[in-house]
Protein backbone atom coordinates (compact mmCIF):
# COMPACT_ATOMS: atom_id res chain seq x y z
CA UNK A 1 0.00 0.00 0.00
CA UNK A 2 2.86 2.34 0.82
CA UNK A 3 4.34 1.79 -2.61
CA UNK A 4 0.99 2.48 -4.25
CA UNK A 5 0.75 5.89 -2.55
CA UNK A 6 4.32 6.81 -3.39
CA UNK A 7 3.82 5.81 -6.98
CA UNK A 8 0.60 7.81 -7.17
CA UNK A 9 2.27 11.01 -5.91
CA UNK A 10 5.27 10.54 -8.20
CA UNK A 11 2.99 10.20 -11.21
CA UNK A 12 0.75 13.16 -10.27
CA UNK A 13 3.54 15.51 -9.04
CA UNK A 14 3.17 17.80 -12.01
CA UNK A 15 -0.54 18.22 -11.32
CA UNK A 16 0.08 19.25 -7.68
CA UNK A 17 2.84 21.80 -8.46
CA UNK A 18 0.84 24.08 -10.70
CA UNK A 19 1.06 27.50 -8.95
CA UNK A 20 3.67 29.62 -7.22
CA UNK A 21 3.08 31.47 -3.94
CA UNK A 22 2.29 35.19 -4.13
CA UNK A 23 5.10 37.73 -4.10
CA UNK A 24 6.39 38.34 -0.52
CA UNK A 25 4.83 35.16 0.81
CA UNK A 26 8.00 33.94 2.51
CA UNK A 27 8.64 37.33 4.18
CA UNK A 28 5.08 37.52 5.54
CA UNK A 29 5.34 33.94 6.77
CA UNK A 30 8.64 34.68 8.56
CA UNK A 31 7.14 37.85 10.13
CA UNK A 32 4.17 35.87 11.42
CA UNK A 33 6.48 33.23 12.89
CA UNK A 34 8.55 35.86 14.69
CA UNK A 35 5.41 37.61 15.93
CA UNK A 36 4.01 34.39 17.36
CA UNK A 37 7.23 33.50 19.12
CA UNK A 38 7.31 36.85 20.98
CA UNK A 39 3.64 36.51 21.95
CA UNK A 40 4.27 33.05 23.36
CA UNK A 41 7.12 34.35 25.51
CA UNK A 42 4.85 37.03 26.96
CA UNK A 43 2.12 34.52 27.71
CA UNK A 44 4.43 32.26 29.70
CA UNK A 45 5.18 34.96 32.31
CA UNK A 46 1.75 35.28 33.88
CA UNK A 47 1.13 31.55 33.87
CA UNK A 48 4.06 31.01 36.24
CA UNK A 49 2.83 33.82 38.43
CA UNK A 50 -0.66 32.34 38.54
CA UNK A 51 0.75 28.91 39.36
CA UNK A 52 2.87 30.35 42.16
CA UNK A 53 -0.10 32.16 43.69
CA UNK A 54 -2.26 29.06 43.38
CA UNK A 55 0.40 26.92 45.03
CA UNK A 56 0.76 29.44 47.86
CA UNK A 57 -2.97 29.50 48.45
CA UNK A 58 -3.10 25.73 48.40
CA UNK A 59 -0.32 25.49 50.98
CA UNK A 60 -1.96 28.13 53.16
CA UNK A 61 -5.34 26.41 53.17
CA UNK A 62 -3.70 23.05 53.73
CA UNK A 63 -1.84 24.40 56.73
CA UNK A 64 -4.97 26.12 58.02
CA UNK A 65 -7.10 23.01 57.66
CA UNK A 66 -4.41 20.87 59.27
CA UNK A 67 -4.15 23.16 62.28
CA UNK A 68 -7.87 23.71 62.72
CA UNK A 69 -8.20 20.22 64.16
CA UNK A 70 -5.45 20.75 66.74
CA UNK A 71 -6.91 20.67 70.24
CA UNK A 72 -6.65 24.00 72.02
CA UNK A 73 -6.46 24.88 75.66
CA UNK A 74 -8.27 27.75 77.27
CA UNK A 75 -6.69 31.03 78.18
CA UNK A 76 -6.76 32.69 81.54
CA UNK A 77 -9.09 35.30 80.04
CA UNK A 78 -11.69 32.60 79.38
CA UNK A 79 -12.13 31.87 83.10
CA UNK A 80 -13.64 35.17 84.26
CA UNK A 81 -13.62 38.90 83.51
CA UNK A 82 -11.18 39.48 86.38
CA UNK A 83 -8.79 36.90 84.95
CA UNK A 84 -9.13 38.58 81.55
CA UNK A 85 -8.05 41.88 83.13
CA UNK A 86 -5.13 40.13 84.78
CA UNK A 87 -4.02 38.48 81.55
CA UNK A 88 -4.34 41.71 79.58
CA UNK A 89 -2.32 43.61 82.19
CA UNK A 90 0.53 41.11 82.16
CA UNK A 91 0.57 40.76 78.38
CA UNK A 92 0.63 44.54 77.86
CA UNK A 93 3.42 44.97 80.42
CA UNK A 94 5.46 42.15 78.88
CA UNK A 95 5.04 43.60 75.39
CA UNK A 96 6.10 47.07 76.57
CA UNK A 97 9.18 45.68 78.29
CA UNK A 98 10.14 43.65 75.21
CA UNK A 99 9.73 46.69 72.95
CA UNK A 100 11.96 48.76 75.21
CA UNK A 101 14.57 46.01 75.33
CA UNK A 102 14.60 45.71 71.54
CA UNK A 103 15.46 49.40 71.27
CA UNK A 104 18.51 48.85 73.48
CA UNK A 105 19.89 45.95 71.43
CA UNK A 106 23.51 46.40 70.30
CA UNK A 107 26.26 44.06 69.20
CA UNK A 108 27.72 44.40 72.69
CA UNK A 109 24.59 43.11 74.51
CA UNK A 110 22.98 40.94 71.84
CA UNK A 111 23.96 37.64 73.44
CA UNK A 112 22.43 38.55 76.80
CA UNK A 113 19.19 39.63 75.14
CA UNK A 114 19.04 36.45 73.05
CA UNK A 115 19.55 34.31 76.17
CA UNK A 116 16.74 36.12 77.97
CA UNK A 117 14.41 35.72 75.01
CA UNK A 118 15.18 31.98 74.98
CA UNK A 119 14.09 31.86 78.62
CA UNK A 120 10.90 33.68 77.66
CA UNK A 121 10.21 31.12 74.93
CA UNK A 122 10.55 28.33 77.49
CA UNK A 123 8.12 30.13 79.80
CA UNK A 124 5.68 30.65 76.91
CA UNK A 125 5.83 26.95 76.07
CA UNK A 126 5.09 26.16 79.71
CA UNK A 127 2.15 28.58 79.58
CA UNK A 128 0.73 26.79 76.52
CA UNK A 129 0.88 23.52 78.48
CA UNK A 130 -0.90 25.19 81.35
CA UNK A 131 -3.74 26.24 79.02
CA UNK A 132 -4.37 22.56 78.29
CA UNK A 133 -4.20 21.71 81.99
CA UNK A 134 -6.67 24.51 82.72
CA UNK A 135 -9.09 23.07 80.19
CA UNK A 136 -8.77 19.55 81.58
CA UNK A 137 -9.02 20.63 85.22
CA UNK A 138 -12.16 22.76 84.74
CA UNK A 139 -10.45 25.98 85.87
CA UNK A 140 -8.66 24.58 88.90
CA UNK A 141 -7.31 27.42 91.05
CA UNK A 142 -3.87 25.82 91.29
CA UNK A 143 -3.53 25.94 87.51
CA UNK A 144 -4.74 29.56 87.47
CA UNK A 145 -2.12 30.49 90.07
CA UNK A 146 0.52 28.67 88.04
CA UNK A 147 -0.46 30.68 84.96
CA UNK A 148 -0.25 33.97 86.88
CA UNK A 149 3.10 32.90 88.29
CA UNK A 150 4.26 32.18 84.74
CA UNK A 151 3.39 35.75 83.75
CA UNK A 152 5.22 37.04 86.84
CA UNK A 153 8.28 34.95 85.96
CA UNK A 154 8.31 36.39 82.44
CA UNK A 155 8.20 39.90 83.86
CA UNK A 156 10.97 39.04 86.30
CA UNK A 157 13.18 37.81 83.45
CA UNK A 158 12.54 41.02 81.51
CA UNK A 159 13.13 43.29 84.49
CA UNK A 160 16.33 41.43 85.34
CA UNK A 161 17.44 41.82 81.73
CA UNK A 162 16.73 45.58 81.83
CA UNK A 163 18.89 45.89 84.97
CA UNK A 164 21.72 43.98 83.30
CA UNK A 165 21.47 46.16 80.20
CA UNK A 166 21.65 49.33 82.30
CA UNK A 167 24.72 47.97 84.12
CA UNK A 168 26.35 47.11 80.79
CA UNK A 169 25.65 50.61 79.47
CA UNK A 170 27.44 52.08 82.49
CA UNK A 171 30.37 49.67 82.18
CA UNK A 172 30.66 49.90 78.40
CA UNK A 173 33.75 51.63 77.07
CA UNK A 174 33.33 55.14 75.75
CA UNK A 175 33.85 53.88 72.17
CA UNK A 176 30.68 51.75 72.34
CA UNK A 177 28.55 54.68 73.51
CA UNK A 178 29.35 56.80 70.46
Amino acid sequence: MKNNMEDFFKEKRQEFDFSEPNVGHFERFRAKLEGNSSEKKERKGPSWYVLAVAASLLLFFGYWMGNSNVPQGIELADVSPQMEETQNFYLATIQNEMAEIKTKRTNFNQRIIDDAFEQLEILEADYRKLTFELKESNADKRVIYAMITNFQNRLYVLQNLMEQLEELEQMAPIENKV
